[in-house]
């Protein structure tokens, strides 16, 4: 994608709709001012995949990556761009974003597909040849599958840069709902007072059954563990 620059010396003031720029590598810093609309509208296009051929008004033309945008946080435009310039023909690393296509049979299931990755660093044989996403099917998949970096397919000539047993995509099992967590948290603490001595086994059936509440159940066990107490106490008097 071609943009047009303007040659700008440090602390210029800036004409309208422009904003500063710098793109630098190993060997060179140059900067530069360009066109705030027609960058912010090609980079919601390409991100930092897209490969830029900047051109500096009476000056020369290099091919670069955006490095990092500095946002305006009220307006969410651009106000300053960090370009990193690159050679055609050699490797460079980048971050792709990651993707996802079809059904998964675990969504069928009620679960939910969870990309815990959503950009996997790549080192593509060539700026021109840096692949604009990663798609994964997940057709397949069920419930605790999941995909690692280095299942996903990547183009002809592009290899992992990173770790190839992280998890990048999962499959979850379904949610729960209000009345199923608290369900499954009551019966965890029923499980808990009976392994404590608190409760008996036929009361956590019964509090599980919706027969008793958990305070009738302790207030019946310490009225037993009372009336034990006080027969011990007559056998010993006779």
């Amino acid at each position: 994608m071609e943009l047009n620059a303007k040659p700008r010396k440090s602390q210029e003031k800036l004409a309208e709709g422009l904003i500063p720029a710098v793109a630098y590598n190993k060997e060179k810093n140059v900067s530069f001012t360009i066109d705030k609309k027609a960058f912010d509208r090609a980079f919601r296009q390409t991100s930092t995949t897209g490969l830029f051929d900047i051109t500096i008004e009476g000056g020369e033309t290099f091919p670069a990556l955006v490095k990092t945008v500095q946002m305006d946080k009220r307006k969410r435009t651009p106000i300053h761009v960090d370009f990193y310039m690159v050679t055609y023909g050699e490797p460079v690393e980048v971050n792709v974003p990651v993707h996802t296509k079809g059904k998964s049979q675990g969504e069928v299931m009620g679960g939910l597909v969870d990309i815990v990755v959503h950009n996997l660093s790549v080192i593509a044989p060539g700026p021109r040849r840096i692949p604009q996403e990663l798609v994964v099917d997940v057709t397949k998949l069920n419930i605790g599958d999941h995909v690692t970096a280095g299942q996903v397919k990547l183009p002809d000539g592009v290899k992992l840069a990173g770790d190839a047993e992280q998890v990048v995509i999962s499959v979850l099992p379904p949610r729960l709902s209000e009345g199923e967590a608290a369900a499954e948290q009551q019966a965890a603490q029923v499980a808990g007072l009976v392994a404590a001595g608190e409760i008996s086994e036929e009361a956590a059936a019964a509090i599980l059954e919706g027969d008793a509440t958990v305070e009738e159940a302790k207030a019946d066990a310490a009225g037993e563990t009372e009336g034990d107490a006080e027969s011990t106490e007559e056998k010993s008097a006779e």
